[in-house]
């Protein structure tokens, strides 16, 4: 659908059908004059009626001028549909306490929660919205174009732009070498860096710190119990002269745990092909040069020492050690797609979307500084539950946790998300990552930081505008209310300890909730979404299924078993096309803090917007002179390419 914007200026009721008949692109600005004196103007009611058809308009606002010459704005950015009336404020920002209106105030909530009621899609997920596709969607969310949606055409035409259909009824390939012949028309230099050099071990454990899902490492203070490794195991790994113990007491010993994928059922939704799937434990070290390095892999959690908790060592031999590492990389691109980038930055950001619409009047100055950040949330999520992650939908044709295994992974993590998991800082500090010095060369970490806190400076000048004091912010029911509709509804699937916040008691605690939303909807979906085809597209580096079980023995695997392990051609095709699309910007993309939609008018919020504007520049020069360095530039979180939303 495109926009049809109406730019008009009146002093009462209008019906659209008083305009010229319009192509579907046509842009107009109608004056309307009258001749009374209409006094002051607190709202405009704009009307459409049906004619021969039903057509949509999009309204941008309304400029009143009255005789004195003072201008008055009503901003509108919603789509005017059949026979309704949209009533409109003027362009004043007001708490719902401050409000002499308020009987308009609730008639908007309450169409609105009529429009935007929750549904639990499966048990155990967060709460979405009540619509099966794009057109049960309230007009003012759906895409603008039905083809933005279509995971099916995507992944078909990226497919077949990238020369991959002849593979897709073909087989197992014969050697690594061989997925090049899929590769070759795509590749960029962030991909090709990953061909020549993913094999490597310091360029496997960097992907920890600045690959596509840099969330899993952690400072290791303990081992786990089930993680059989040992000091003699580890002990030529470790180049200061230390013991195992005395490395993990400096601190220098991390790990990344995926206790999540433990007893979840592999894909097995093609009879023809059976698939597995492992709980990996990688430990991981910090040398003398600052490099993370792999120094040892278990890919079973058995209660005792045996055959099933075989340690693999840099020491093994090669094929022991390549195939340990593609198992790892293998669990971790599945907590990658269902975890980090599903559950934690699409299906949080719906429903904060959700609440908002159904919690926050338009004239609400939160809502209109979350509206950027919540634009066609809902619309990709609703076209993912139809048609990616649905029974028989594409996330099945090439991902080892396709099936019922989608939903129990889901599951698991939703057991331990945390209002604080989502706080940019405190999840560094959680997994003991948040000191430079302790851990250089973390860019996703630098440069989350910097942004976070150019949200957080812009939020928190926002905020002190309108709420003058903690009490102003106990005193807004719509902010509580909207706090208690994500806790209580969006997220009742939630155990108790997740403690996302049911009450704002500060402006302080305001500010930090309303960062974590614009953060998660824009540089968090950034760092873990746009570099997908830049680390899975090489299929060796991420595999997305594995077709034999994990080894249990070392010195039983060669090339050939590996080859049999890693996804075939049919299934790498359709995962190189997944990765590929899902990559791409979509067009006329809003980056960071553009905000084309003047839904503030005041003065103080509009030099707010631009000192915000200001510092993401100056995030941007600082990430770029740094890249300028680097063999292989981080430009994930740079704020010239993080989206304001969640729209892919």
């Amino acid at each position: 659908m495109n926009r049809k914007q109406l730019v008009i200026g009146l002093f009462c009721l209008l019906f659209l059908e008083e305009l010229p008949l319009l192509n579907m692109t046509q842009v107009v600005s109608v004056d309307i004059r009258v001749k009374e004196v209409l006094g002051d103007i607190v709202l405009v009611k704009l009307g459409k009626e049906k004619i021969l058809f039903n057509d949509h308009w999009y309204c941008k606002c309304i400029s009143v001028t009255t005789p004195s010459g003072d201008s008055f704005e009503f901003p509108c950015y919603r789509w005017i549909d059949k026979e309704q009336e949209v009533v409109l404020r003027d362009g004043k920002d007001r708490l719902p306490q401050d409000d002499n209106m308020k009987e308009y105030r609730r008639m908007e909530l309450d169409s609105r929660q009529l429009l935007y009621r929750w549904k639990e899609w499966r048990p155990g997920f967060p709460m979405s919205l009540d619509a099966n596709s794009n057109t049960e969607l309230p007009l003012d969310i759906r895409f603008e174009a039905a083809k933005s949606v279509d995971f099916s055409l995507n992944y078909i035409t990226a497919i077949k732009n990238l020369g991959l259909n002849k593979f897709l009824q073909l087989s197992s390939w014969k050697d690594i070498a061989d997925f090049e012949k899929i590769f070759v028309k795509i590749k960029n230099s962030e991909s090709e860096y990953v061909m020549q050099n993913w094999n490597k071990d310091y360029f496997f454990g960097y992907q920890f710190l600045n690959g596509s899902n840099p969330v899993m490492i952690s400072k290791c203070m303990n081992l786990p119990d089930k993680f059989a490794v040992t000091q003699e195991m580890v002990e030529g790994s470790l180049d200061r002269g230390l013991t195992l113990q005395e490395e993990l007491k400096a601190g220098n010993i991390y790990i990344a745990d995926y206790a999540i994928m433990e007893g979840v059922q592999a894909n097995a939704t093609d009879p023809d092909t059976k698939q597995y799937l492992a709980a990996p434990f990688c430990l991981l070290y910090k040398n003398s040069q600052n490099e993370i390095l792999p120094i040892a892999i278990q890919l079973s959690r058995q209660t005792t020492v045996g055959v099933g908790n075989t340690v693999f060592l840099p020491s093994d031999n090669q094929y022991d050690w390549m195939l340990a590492k593609m198992w790892v990389k293998y669990a971790d691109f599945n907590v990658h797609q269902l975890v980090t980038h599903l559950l934690r930055t699409h299906l949080i950001s719906e429903v904060f979307a959700i609440a908002m619409y159904r919690q926050l009047a338009a004239v609400h100055p939160v809502f209109k500084l979350l509206i950027p950040h919540v634009r066609f949330t809902i619309a990709i999520n609703t076209a993912a539950r139809e048609k990616l992650i649905c029974k028989s939908g594409l996330f099945e044709k090439a991902n080892g946790t396709g099936g019922i295994g989608i939903v129990e992974v889901i599951q698991k993590a939703m057991k331990t998300l945390t209002y604080k998991s989502l706080c940019f800082p405190e999840a560094m500090k959680a997994r003991g990552v948040n000191k430079k010095e302790d851990l250089p060369n973390y860019y996703y970490r630098d440069d989350g930081m910097m942004v976070w806190e150019a949200v957080k400076s812009f939020v928190s000048d926002v905020v002190k505008i309108y709420y003058s004091s903690d009490e102003t912010v106990q005193k807004d029911e719509e902010i509580q209310a909207f706090v208690q509709d994500v806790c209580f509804s969006g997220l009742k699937n939630s155990p108790k300890e997740c403690e996302f916040p049911n009450s704002l008691k500060t402006r302080e605690q305001l500010v930090e909730y309303l960062t974590v939303v614009i953060f998660t909807a824009s540089a968090q979906h950034a760092a873990v979404n746009f570099g997908q085809y830049d680390w899975f597209s090489w299929i060796p580096n991420s595999p997305c299924t594995m077709r034999k079980p994990p080894p249990t023995q070392k010195g039983q695997v060669d090339m050939k078993y590996i080859m049999e392990s890693l996804p075939d051609r049919r299934r790498s095709s359709w995962h190189l096309g997944a990765v590929w699309a899902l990559s791409q910007y979509q067009d006329e993309e809003l980056f960071l803090g553009v905000y084309p939609d003047k839904h503030f008018t005041e003065q103080s919020v509009i030099e707010a917007t631009k000192t915000f504007r200001k510092k993401l520049f100056e995030v941007t020069n600082i990430i770029k002179s740094r890249n300028e360095k680097l063999k292989l530039p981080y430009w994930y979180l740079s704020p010239d390419r993080i989206p304001n939303s969640v729209a892919i």
